[in-house]
């Protein structure tokens, strides 16, 4: 990544985030950055002002995509991994069984954070047929594309390879033991991130236990991110819609508009239901990644939040106001 001067100040790239500081990459070098606010995230752009231990942090550039996921936190509703990103590379192990409300989520996520999410199916040497899986998965992942990989065998790296090009980037999201740090280093041709085995019963081990951007020699960078145990929803209707395109479709075709596909009459989404054209799981999961997108949008809207309290004083009030009868 070159680096830039203009009015004293270097262009960086921040690689990785530890607590009080990141590392930028200043193209052929690293520095060491405090970050007291931790606002910083891996794949941020930023300037830098001077050279060595005195080196500060000038100007953070302005993000063209953030991915985040709910946080535990109750101090805070997200929590950002990783910072402009084009591609989200959603790695799902083929062995033991590929979890598709998983992918279902973080296929959420990924078009919720405004890159393009491609589906990378692992670990498929370990599948003695790799097809009923795969129509598994792209069944879930409904316009995105699926690419069976064994970093093992080389099957697919190529394929996926292609999808990366100088100057982009791409972050790898998915559980831990699913093979993402095995294709950074795939791709990275040597050993720069640690791997280990999985257990007996197919879960994986943590092996990166930060985010951390590796370069590529090609110009183009990826970004490893910790194995998920949760993936908290953090999204809009229109990704859910994005990613439930069959059903959101159904859904615009039942006879009432505020349908609520049980037992309406003239209900598009459940006569595809009893057709068979929609399975009970993928309408649940559908139900369910709507009902979460909608909580948080009330969480993240102050304005339906002062609504909310504001009825809420009302009827309060309403209530104290009411003279109480006597009883007989």
């Amino acid at each position: 990544m070159d680096e830039r001067r203009g009015e004293g100040l270097t262009r960086g790239r921040v690689v990785r985030v530890d607590r009080g500081g990141v590392e930028v990459s200043l193209g052929s070098r690293l520095l060491r950055v405090d970050d007291p606010a931790g606002e910083l995230l891996v794949g941020d752009w930023v300037t830098v002002d001077g050279e060595g231990p005195r080196a500060a942090l000038g100007e953070v550039l302005a993000r063209s995509s953030v991915l985040s996921r709910a946080s535990a936190s109750r101090t805070s509703d997200e929590q950002p991994l990783a910072a402009n990103v084009d591609v989200v590379v959603i790695v799902e192990p083929a062995w033991p069984g590929p979890s598709v409300g998983r992918i279902e989520r973080l296929l959420v996520l990924a078009w919720s954070s405004g890159a393009t999410p491609v589906v990378a199916l692992t670990k498929t040497d370990q599948v003695d047929d790799t097809r009923d899986v795969l129509d598994e998965v792209r069944g879930a992942a409904l316009g995105v594309e699926v690419l069976p990989v064994s970093a093992h065998r080389g099957d697919g790296l190529d394929a996926l390879r292609e999808r990366l090009g100088p100057g982009r980037t791409f972050v790898l999201v998915g559980p831990s033991g699913a093979g993402k740090s095995t294709l950074v280093n795939a791709f990275a041709g040597e050993r720069v991130l640690a791997t280990a085995d999985v257990r007996s019963d197919g879960r994986g081990r943590h092996t990166t236990t930060h985010r951390q951007l590796v370069e590529l020699p090609d110009g183009s960078a990826l970004i490893d991110t910790p194995g998920l145990r949760s993936v908290g929803l953090v999204g809009d209707e229109a990704a859910v819609d994005d990613v439930f395109g069959d059903i959101a479709d159904l859904a615009r075709q039942c006879r009432f508009r505020d349908c609520a596909h049980d037992s309406e009459p003239g209900c598009a989404v459940q006569a595809a239901l009893e057709e068979g054209r929609v399975t009970d799981r993928r309408l649940e999961s559908w139900r369910r990644l709507a009902r979460e997108a909608a909580f948080q949008a009330r969480r993240g809207d102050a304005r339906l939040e002062r609504e909310e309290r504001a009825r809420v004083r009302a009827r309060t009030k309403m209530w104290r106001s009411t003279p109480t009868r006597p009883s007989r």
